[in-house]
């Protein structure tokens, strides 16, 4: 008889938090998909972002303006754990609801897998924190909502990161007021999004006490620091939720260019081959499987 394997104790989530509480910063690129979730993985990071402006785009081809719902999230959730072996740090955008969805939401998002998940205080339907006419909820109010996700979570090994857009509605000073608040609510990490300038991190860095998450996107000035800068200023978690997407639809832009102009891939973008991409999917693993069973 076969016997059954000892798995591992250590959960996406168990890891992540080791990660963090190491002291190492902790960069998580953002994938719009599975596929850039593997190379994520295969680029050595210890962590992949699943972000809601990727996943929009990669659904739907459309902005990220509150489109998606939390079962086409939590799906997308899902099939990103199951790509890779890193730890997926998870949108949940404000949780789909009053606090029986956002319980809801925070079960979905165990059961997919994810490590760690954050909320936003924005008014449905939300917008991506890097642009104009986002609408918050009162500081209050958000506060109670992250209460309750720390009470779905339950003995769950799950993080939860509060996040708060407060800087570009409403200025520097209240999105750090409202993160020492959510730091308070039982969260593990605060973040406060929206912030396009070194001065801005620098602020929040100064400012907000605690375990702290800055998203650096590309095209702002903020992209002029570093790991180290990062790390010396006490983030615990840096995410770059764009990064991947935009130079992915970068390279297929110009791919699709040569190949409409010159009637022919050859002599354009240099790419991967079948042989690398099929690395990328692991496929020979897969072969090996099927033919460890097929007659």
């Amino acid at each position: 008889m076969t016997e059954t394997p000892i798995l591992s104790p250590q959960t996406p989530a168990a890891r992540l938090r080791a990660a963090i509480n190491s002291g190492q910063l902790v960069a998580a690129p953002g994938a719009p998909d599975s596929l850039a979730a593997r190379l994520v993985q295969q680029a050595g990071f210890p962590a992949v972002y699943m972000t809601g402006f990727g996943a929009t785009a990669a659904r739907l081809g459309a902005p990220d303006i509150g489109l998606l719902t939390l079962s086409e999230m939590a799906d997308h959730a899902r099939n990103m754990v199951r790509a890779v072996e890193i730890p997926v740090i998870a949108d949940a955008d404000t949780g789909y609801g009053g606090p029986v969805n956002i319980r809801r939401t925070v079960r979905e998002y165990v059961q997919a897998g994810v490590a760690a998940l954050h909320l936003e205080d924005q008014v449905s339907p939300k917008r991506c924190g890097q642009l104009a006419g986002i609408r918050l909820m009162e500081a209050e109010d958000s506060a109670l909502r992250l209460q309750a996700v720390v009470a779905a979570r339950g003995d769950d090994d799950l993080l939860i990161i509060g996040r708060t857009d407060a800087l570009p509605a409403q200025g520097i000073e209240a999105a750090i007021e409202r993160a020492r608040r959510y730091a308070d609510t039982g969260i593990d990490l605060v973040f406060v999004d929206g912030i396009k300038t070194v001065a801005e991190v620098e602020a929040v860095a100064r400012h907000v006490p605690g375990r702290k998450v800055v998203s650096i996107v590309d095209g702002n000035d903020s992209t002029r620091l570093t790991h180290a800068d990062m790390q010396e200023m006490g983030f615990a978690v840096v995410l770059y939720a764009v990064t991947t997407l935009f130079a992915a639809a970068r390279a297929t832009a110009e791919a699709l260019a040569h190949l409409k102009s010159a009637g022919t891939p050859a002599g354009g973008l240099e790419a991967m081959s079948y042989a690398e991409f099929s690395e990328v999917v692991d496929l020979a693993e897969a072969q090996a499987f099927g033919a460890r069973f097929e007659p």
